[in-house]
């Protein structure tokens, strides 16, 4: 077996530590042959708090997996996510020669390089350039400007950038632990990877990546990203307000939202009672899971009126025909896809990695997502295989011995509509 088809993806999340190890096979499938899974320490709202003991969650999680994979891991795709990531649209130009004629690879690359010529403060670098569509001498909306004939290529791009410390930071924790950074990769694009369908992409489609510090918005319209965001609520701010409502500790807090959460109190008996062990009590007391339930109601109505506020901000809150998938642990909480629907106007799914082997059974949940989602994305860099989410200026050192311009070619082949 060749290393060349081993990928790593590590997901550096507010709640859990996800590494996970895949073999790509020759039908391009992937097969899950190494999980490591640990709870996440030193991490708050994406971003590392503590240094130390980031590092010692990620080396547990990584030695864990190479104990189920058998190999030694030396370097992965990493999730990023957090408050600190922005995002902005950009356009590039470039003339082409009169005697060659015909848009290139190379002269896409040109164009994309212009359009990251975006005054930056200092403290940020780009993670993601997105192609989103060309001008070919003054025709809009082609998706593949390749072999078109023309003078002029003008790209409009989605580019995403991150605090640089907060990149640092991150790198330090993954570095100490024994493995190198091949890419850095927002965490809602690693999920869309892994749960969005085709049809959906080409629709359009929100993706809601709810996790434990963050709800991350990924917005796919014609095959590509158009926008993306950082809400700094997920569902640990739903176990805060368990835990100071009902004055419970916090872990008891985390239990009985996830053995009896529903953030839709209008379907819960009203006789069902919860045994909650408050601060300060000796013996269990009672709680009716109706009123459990209008306190976890209150804060993912929140979440998601605030995904409305950034979908109109946006622009594409009316370009969304496929509506709202649902990934993330939160998503996992009962009734949650029906406040989504009400809330946002459009119909909404939950969704867990799809097309892979191996050690799934852990796996095959809406938590996983992104883990998933980063092995789909080195994948593709890997086998030289198109890549919608788009360039990584920093990162691309494992790529498959692809020459750049054939990387553009390859990207824009993906951004077709299948045959």
């Amino acid at each position: 077996m060749s290393t060349e088809r081993i990928v790593v993806g590590v997901d550096v999340g507010t709640t859990k530590i996800c590494t996970l190890v895949g073999e790509i096979g020759a039908d391009e499938t992937i097969r899950i042959i190494g999980v490591g899974i640990e709870p996440s320490q030193g991490m708050s709202k994406g971003t590392v708090v503590d240094v130390a003991l980031a590092t010692e969650a990620v080396r547990a999680s990584k030695r864990q997996a190479e104990r189920t994979s058998g190999y030694e891991i030396g370097r992965a795709y990493v999730s990023v996510a957090g408050k600190h990531i922005h995002s902005v649209n950009s356009r590039g130009v470039t003339g082409l020669s009169p005697n060659r004629g015909a848009v290139e690879p190379d002269d896409v690359e040109r164009a994309l390089e212009a359009a990251q010529a975006i005054a930056l403060p200092h403290n940020r670098e780009i993670i993601h350039v997105i192609p989103r569509t060309f001008t070919v001498d003054g025709q809009e909306n082609i998706r593949n400007p390749l072999g078109l004939h023309a003078y002029r290529l003008e790209v409009e791009a989605h580019i995403i950038t991150a605090a640089a410390s907060s990149l640092r930071n991150l790198e330090k924790c993954i570095n100490d632990a024994g493995l190198e950074v091949d890419r850095f990769v927002l965490n809602p694009l690693a999920s869309a990877e892994s749960v969005l369908t085709q049809a959906e992409r080409e629709s359009g489609v929100v993706l809601i990546d709810i996790g434990g510090g963050t709800t991350d918005i990924a917005v796919v319209i014609e095959g590509t990203v158009w926008h993306t965001a950082v809400i700094e609520v997920g569902g640990n701010h739903i176990t805060n307000d368990i835990a100071h409502v009902l004055h419970l500790p916090v872990s008891e807090a985390e239990r009985i939202k996830i053995d009896y959460g529903n953030s839709r109190p209008d379907t819960v008996p009203t006789d069902q009672i919860v045994t909650i062990q408050p601060f300060g009590e000796d013996m269990p007391t009672q709680l009716l899971a109706y009123d459990l339930a209008q306190i976890i109601e209150a804060r993912v109505d929140e979440i998601f009126t605030l995904v409305v506020q950034e979908l109109k901000r946006s622009g594409y809150d009316g370009l969304l025909p496929a509506g709202a998938v649902l990934t993330g642990g939160t998503s996992a909480l009962k009734n949650i896809r029906h406040n989504a629907s009400a809330i946002l106007h459009m119909p909404a799914r939950i969704a867990h990695p799809e097309k892979i082997t191996g050690l799934v059974d852990k796996l095959k949940i809406p938590q996983h997502a992104t883990g998933v989602g980063l092995l789909q994305f080195a994948r593709r860099l890997d086998s030289g295989m198109a890549d919608s989410l788009g360039t990584s200026p920093r990162r691309g050192r494992r790529s498959g011995g692809l020459a750049v311009g054939d990387k553009i070619g390859n990207l824009l082949k993906r951004l077709l509509p299948d045959e």
